[in-house]
Formats: structure tokens, C-alpha cells, sequence
């Protein structure tokens, strides 16, 4: 029979595997902050990374890439660095090589990768995140085999900032904390810098947790939250198609 102290062994291996990820994508970080000298080559390279992460470990049903978001008036977002969307129900539109207009509806998530966090970094999260969530959603009944199902509530947008590290002195604490977004269009729900630790508000309360595991922490509170949503609301591609008579 199993003891306590085999119990715990049997789950060193899986903490320390998850710590070699973080550890493995700080190395990557930092090695193209060393060798890229470019601003825009080196945020695509760090996109590029944290999108391979997102990838890795979000099932299937989530599709993750960098693009813009668009309603059906016709508006459209600013360029976004992360947005994970609905694979299933919902294409991407006009897409060119890897630049895609996604539409709102399918949008669960989205992301800005910065180099570090810091207030300019954090306010322009926000701005992006904003930019997504001022957009115009639909939402119609589905018909299926028993009747109709009602038009799915809409509900809030994810938005967060991923980076290497902390810009301020103590990492996640009280500089950090007193420029993180108010409720409103421009709230981060979470985070992760990866030498200092990672934060969200998914429980209503803001929680902040070290730099130790703080990667899959943050990936698997996201997860969470993510599942939390069901699926996206059912386009009304009714709404798009009148832009073409417009």
C-alpha cells in the first residue's frame, strides 16, 4: 500500500516536468531578446513562442493565432498578438498567409506578448483588449433534432498580458497591482510573467501566485475559465452577408 511520502513522489515527477516548460520558454525568450536586435522581429518571435505554448495545451477545440477581430458592421479591432477562437463552428475570414480577421463571435480570448510588464505595457493590453470587446456581437437560436435552442447569453471576452518578466523591483506586488485595468473594457483577467509569477480574477477575487510553476498555473486557470464558457454563440451569418448588399 502506498504511503504518504510514495504519494508525493509520484507526483514530484509531474510538478518538476511542468517547471522544465517554463524554464524551457524563459530560455527561448531571452535567447531571441540576446540575439534579435529589431523590435518587430523580436515581438513576432516572442508571439511565435507563446502561441506554440497556448497550442500545446488548449484541446483541439481552440484555435490560436495572431490576427484581427471584426463584427458584422464592419468594424474591426487592433492587431492582435494572441487570440485563441472557436475552431469549430465559426472560419476565419479573408485570411492571408498567416494574418487572419476573425470574427467576434468566436473570439473566447485575447493576448498581448510584451517583453516585460510594466504601466505602458499594461495600459496598452488593455486598449487592445478594449478594441475587441467594444466590437458587436450576434447571437441566434440553434435548431436541433428536438426544437430550437434559445440565442447563447454573450459573455465576457478574456483578456490578459503574458511576458518574461516583471518590470518592477517586487515582480507581482504592489507597483504591479496599482496599474492593472479597473472593471471596464480595458480589465486584464490574467497573466503570467514568467520569472515572477502569474495573477487572475476568475474567481472574482484577484489571486497572484509565484514564479515557481507559474506558467501551467496560469495555462490551467485559464483552462478552467475557458470551460467555463461552453461553447461561442452561433454566428448570424445573416448579419455578415448584409454587409455585401450595403
Amino acid at each position: 500500500m502506498a504511503t504518504k511520502k510514495d504519494r508525493i513522489a509520484d507526483t514530484a515527477w509531474m510538478k518538476e516536468s511542468f517547471v522544465d516548460v517554463q524554464t524551457e520558454l524563459a530560455i527561448k525568450l531571452k535567447r531571441a531578446a540576446q540575439s534579435i536586435s529589431h523590435a518587430g522581429t523580436h515581438g513576432a518571435v516572442n508571439e511565435d513562442h507563446w502561441i506554440d505554448i497556448f497550442r500545446s495545451y488548449l484541446p483541439n477545440r481552440y484555435a490560436v493565432a495572431t490576427g484581427l477581430v471584426i463584427d458584422s458592421l464592419g468594424n474591426r479591432s487592433d492587431q492582435i498578438d494572441i487570440v485563441i477562437f472557436d475552431r469549430h463552428f465559426t472560419p476565419t475570414l479573408l485570411d492571408q498567409q498567416n494574418h487572419r480577421y476573425i470574427p467576434v463571435e468566436a473570439v473566447y480570448a485575447v493576448f498581448e506578448s510584451k517583453p516585460h510588464f510594466d504601466k505602458s505595457y499594461i495600459e496598452y493590453a488593455g486598449d487592445k483588449a478594449a478594441s475587441v470587446r467594444k466590437l458587436h456581437r450576434t447571437s441566434v437560436p440553434i435548431s436541433h433534432a428536438g426544437g430550437t435552442f434559445d440565442a447563447k447569453p454573450l459573455f465576457s471576452i478574456i483578456a490578459g498580458i503574458v511576458a518574461a518578466k516583471s518590470s518592477w523591483a517586487d515582480g507581482l506586488g504592489e507597483h504591479f497591482l496599482k496599474h492593472l485595468p479597473p472593471e471596464n473594457m480595458e480589465k486584464l483577467d490574467c497573466g503570467c510573467a514568467l520569472e515572477d509569477g502569474a495573477f487572475d480574477s476568475f474567481d472574482e477575487t484577484l489571486k497572484v501566485v509565484g514564479s515557481e510553476g507559474a506558467l501551467i498555473y496560469f495555462l490551467f486557470r485559464l483552462l478552467a475559465r475557458l470551460q467555463s464558457l461552453g461553447t461561442v454563440p452561433a454566428i448570424d451569418w445573416a448579419a455578415y452577408a448584409s454587409v455585401i448588399n450595403k
